[in-house]
């Protein structure tokens, strides 16, 4: 959400390290330097990595390094790299979470054999995101697969809070209606749809910010594309469905209370986004926009699932 995906040119290390670089003199050939199997570095314009733990005479040598061969991308911005570093390392220790998650659902195999294979298949689609921000990084953020990557957090986010509804005692007290019930589903997809294009948008001024630098923020939406303008209007019909929701819970007395939530989420969300547009990407805006979609779309699926275990009282 901050354009740091290429913070970390190699994967899963950090220019070789574990503990990225802070400074850029840590990436520049040094003579009468140490360097380490893997380490990276930046020689005219290009990554080069070591073969070898050696120490560098008194001129670069070709033969202690290796080209590398998955991109040419050859940029050091830190507060990108450790944006990229704590964004691994948060999916690491989720990982580590949901891998306990996963060996102690095998306890309630003979209970509930759905939430032993739910947790499996969480674990394996970690497993596929993991590898997929891998392709990420080497195609050099390619956007097909920045939204693929999106997508699957949401639907690890989805398949975690279904867990979460398993494995949790029913509340009796909420009621629900099939309209009630089919305008969450509805406004579900529609988060998932304004999340794709969103993600879009977002390449999009990343690339007009290359064009024509940061400094320039009124020149990046100066013409956008199709898909801009079909997030923007989609905007309304969401804001529409999520208001049905409110006031039918409200109407009806159906005891959603996180319906509130998800309206005050909302608003935050449009605000935003109007605020992007019109006051030229005031700072923490864009990450704050996707950061609170994210948010919206959980809080809606998590309803949704209560709207199920919910007393049905109407048919519409």
């Amino acid at each position: 959400m901050t354009g740091s995906g290429m913070g970390c040119p190699d994967w899963p290390k950090c220019f070789g390290y574990y503990i990225p670089p802070t400074e850029e003199s840590q990436l520049e050939w040094a003579p009468d330097h140490e360097y380490f199997k893997g380490q990276v570095i930046i020689v005219d314009e290009s990554l080069k990595i070591a073969k070898e733990a050696f120490t560098s005479s008194d001129n670069f040598e070709q033969t202690h390094w290796n080209n590398y061969d998955k991109h040419d991308y050859a940029e050091f911005n830190a507060a990108h790299t450790w944006i990229e570093y704590l964004n691994r390392l948060l999916g690491a220790l989720s990982g580590i979470a949901i891998l306990i998650m996963t060996i102690s659902s095998f306890g309630q195999w003979k209970k509930n054999k759905k939430l032993t294979l739910l947790s499996i298949l969480c674990l394996v689609l970690l497993l596929f995101q993991a590898w997929l921000g891998a392709t990420v990084v080497y195609s050099v953020l390619s956007p097909v697969r920045i939204t693929i990557h999106m997508l699957v957090a949401l639907l690890l986010v989805a398949l975690l809070i279904y867990i979460l509804k398993l494995s949790s005692e029913e509340n009796t007290s909420l009621k629900s209606t099939f309209t009630f019930r089919n305008l969450l589903v509805f406004a579900t997809i529609l988060s998932l749809i304004q999340v794709t294009m969103g993600t879009q948008v977002r390449q999009f001024v990343d690339e007009q910010v290359d064009l024509v630098g940061y400094s320039n923020k009124s020149e990046w939406l100066e013409n956008p594309t199709l898909v801009f303008y079909a997030h923007r209007s989609f905007s309304i019909l969401v804001l529409l469905v999520n208001l049905g929701i409110w006031w039918l819970n409200k109407k009806r007395s159906l005891g959603f209370q996180l319906t509130n939530w998800m309206m005050f989420i909302l608003i935050i969300e449009i605000l935003t986004g109007i605020a992007m547009f019109y006051l030229d990407f005031p700072f923490l805006t864009q990450p704050l926009h996707l950061v609170f979609a994210a948010l919206l779309f959980g809080i809606q699926f998590y309803i949704l699932m209560q709207s199920f275990e919910a007393k049905l009282i109407s048919k519409t």
